[in-house]
């Protein structure tokens, strides 16, 4: 049997037509990254609007120095407004010693992963590598039509990502190691505090 014989057995078996196009999927139940995220030691807030979300990220920043990506959409939250925040540097230099000495990190996500409770992080001029990395504490405000179901969705959307970006990092929760002698130590390679703000775009 060749090839198209058998797809075209498949199709009448699920009572398509010849040449008839797959109907839309349905729309998936997403879990929200909560338990995959908390289970990592992550922490993962709800917030029902920009406004909400913009003063939690406040909030969790008070009394701590912050700095911030230039993502778009922290300015439509109007997080890089909160006082303290640092979005904006002189240069290359500037940019990574306040990165170095802030407590909080700042950025959005360009995908979020619902079943692994990951963040992806494509390499481009709105996010830095080092705001999500240097900070001992990472914040990431992510709009929930951000979140995906997993891995196949994501690849659906990006089939080659090699084409569209030079780098995609997937944060999985706090940094953490057991090199030494097998103890689990968290804030090695990284923030050892993770939260993810899922902000309700959908109004």
């Amino acid at each position: 049997m060749n090839r198209e014989t058998m797809l075209e057995r498949v199709r009448l078996a699920l009572g398509r037509k010849p040449g008839e196009a797959p109907d839309s999927p349905p729309a998936i139940y997403l879990p929200v990254a909560g338990g995959a995220l908390e289970g990592l030691a992550g922490h993962v807030i709800r917030c029902p609007s920009s406004e909400a979300a913009r003063n939690t990220v406040a909030s969790l920043v008070a009394g701590r120095t912050a700095v911030a990506s230039r993502a778009s959409y922290l300015r439509e939250c109007g997080v890089t407004e909160i006082e303290k925040v640092c979005s904006e540097f002189a240069d290359m230099a500037a940019h990574r010693a306040a990165c170095a000495m802030a407590d909080v990190g700042i950025t959005s996500a360009d995908y979020a992963l619902a079943d692994t409770g990951s963040l992806v992080m494509i390499s481009g001029h709105e996010e830095s590598r080092l705001v999500s990395l240097l900070p001992p504490a990472h914040i990431a405000v992510v709009p929930l039509s951000r979140l995906l179901a997993g891995l196949d969705d994501l690849f659906q959307r990006m089939p080659m990502p090699a084409e569209a970006t030079s780098s995609m990092v997937f944060i999985t929760g706090p940094s953490r190691t057991a090199d030494i002698e097998q103890i689990l130590v968290r804030g090695v390679h990284g923030p050892g505090e993770i939260t993810v703000i899922l902000v309700d775009d959908s109004r």
